[in-house]
């Protein structure tokens, strides 16, 4: 009996019996075959993309530069935003929204009825100024010339010859008299000046009730409309010269020391090619932001980019003092964004495949870096739309 037994035993044992106390073998599952799930806990099962070509790559280090990038938006270089100068009743907006204009076109009027009113009374008091300077000077020269008393003297008309000796004024008397005509003269070319300073002052009033362009360009923004009553100070339209685009950046204090007008850089246009494009430093801000503590950079686009104001665009900034050491590589194929953010699918131990967010660096052919977010030898997925659309 003993002998039956022991090779009982045996068989048991060949078969895959498992010791009390022991841990059982687990074997991989088969590629390509079972499932796996997202990082999220309770996401839904997604299963494994298959095919022939392989579904994963290894994350390779490399030596590159030290470059980093920062997120901007493509803004014009000139924009401007006519506002109200006066209250009144919006008489006129050229267009809407997308049109453009020449150089010097009237873009916006406002109603100047009541301003041609006030112009015609300053002219009247210029008249009137006139004349009344005319007539002071010939008072002055008729005294002048003849020095008979007119006003007031009438004591020495009634008193006897010989008591005044003539009826002439004294030399104070005299040098009073004609002191007074010039007064008058002075009064009246006084008031002349008023008038005239008050034309003028209804002439730019005038000017001023019109939006007129100042280069050629689109309006990008109508506030108002015709008929539309305003107040001084309210805004009309916005008008801007697309010709002429750049990007407008923050960027961190530590990277903006490299960064100097005249200095050459590319940014990445959010277009549906990722047009690559060269720019150009035009404006450093003096002074950092005290709350984000990021400097403002105005850089210039290249003629003939496809960009457009208000697109997004990333600036590759050089980091300062940084080693050319060996970054994270990966194909650009396996990014993939959720808000406008560069994510990747890494394969855990188990073959999940799970989201990782990162922050890239610069794009050399169909091959970006990676600043963080990996560290190099994970695997990712090549072709994370397979594994969406499954």
């Amino acid at each position: 009996m003993l002998q039956p037994m022991l090779v009982l035993s045996v068989m048991l044992f060949g078969v895959g019996a498992v010791l009390p106390g022991a841990t059982p073998a687990q074997e991989p599952p088969p590629s390509g075959s079972d499932s796996v799930t997202l990082a999220t806990a309770g996401a839904e099962v997604i299963p494994a993309p298959t095919g022939d070509e392989p579904a994963w790559v290894l994350v390779e280090r490399r030596s590159l530069g030290g470059n980093t990038t920062v997120g901007g938006t493509v803004v014009p270089v000139e924009e401007i935003t006519f506002t109200a100068q006066m209250p009144g009743n919006v008489e006129l907006i050229a267009g809407n929204e997308g049109d453009f204009f020449k150089q010097g076109t009237v873009l916006a009027a406002l109603d100047e009825a009541a301003l041609r009113a006030q112009r015609q009374a300053a002219l009247a008091e210029i008249a009137n100024a006139q004349a009344a300077v005319r007539n002071a000077g010939v008072q002055f020269q008729r005294e002048r010339h003849d020095p008979t008393p007119q006003q007031g003297d009438m004591m020495s008309q009634m008193m006897p010859f010989p008591f005044f000796g003539n009826n002439r004024e004294t030399g104070v008397s005299r040098g009073a008299t004609l002191h007074q005509y010039g007064t008058r003269i002075e009064q009246a070319q006084g008031a002349l000046v008023a008038a005239r300073a008050q034309l003028r002052e209804v002439d730019a009033r005038l000017e001023d009730i019109k939006s007129i362009a100042p280069f050629d360009g689109y309006i990008t923004h109508k506030h108002v409309n015709a008929g539309d009553t305003v107040q001084p100070g309210q805004p009309l339209l916005s008008f801007a010269d697309m010709g002429r685009l750049q990007v407008q950046t923050d960027v961190p204090t530590r990277l903006s020391a490299s960064l100097q007008p005249g200095f050459i850089t590319r940014a990445k246009l959010d277009d549906p090619d990722q047009t690559v494009a060269m720019a150009r430093v035009a404006q450093v801000f003096p002074m950092a932001d005290p709350t984000r503590h990021t400097v403002r950079v105005k850089l210039d686009l290249q003629e003939g980019a496809p960009a457009k104001a208000g697109m997004y665009a990333e600036v590759l900034i050089p980091q300062p003092g940084s080693q050319q050491g060996s970054v994270p590589v990966i194909p650009v194929s396996a990014l993939v964004y959720r808000g406008g953010l560069p994510m990747v699918y890494v394969l855990d131990a188990q073959d999940r495949p799970r989201l990782h967010l990162l922050r890239l660096g610069e794009q050399l052919g169909d091959a970006v870096s990676v600043l963080t977010g990996l560290q190099g030898g994970e695997r990712i997925l090549l072709d994370p739309t397979r594994i969406e659309k499954d």
